[in-house]
């Protein structure tokens, strides 16, 4: 069987245990993949590429809003009046 892995950098779990701060940084930045069995079980990410990775989301999220709301009329308000 075929596993698609996400990631240039591979370690495994006992990998992982031994060295936990080495195994992060074997990813120089990048997330790491983590075998069990010779198959991906999950990705370690580092915090840095994590919280990157939420700013992006959060962006699609609110341009998905803004693409909706898109067309709709504009009620143009005064900052007093709220």
């Amino acid at each position: 069987m075929s596993h698609q892995i996400l990631a240039e950098t591979t370690a495994s779990v006992s990998e992982l245990k031994k060295n936990p701060m080495g195994t992060v940084a074997a990813g120089e930045g990048f997330p790491v993949a983590i075998l069990n069995r010779n198959a991906p079980a999950f990705y370690c990410v580092p915090a840095k590429a994590y919280e990157a990775l939420m700013d992006k989301l959060e962006d699609l999220e609110l341009n998905a809003i803004a693409n909706a709301r898109a067309g709709q009329r504009v009620i143009k308000v005064k900052l007093d009046e709220l």
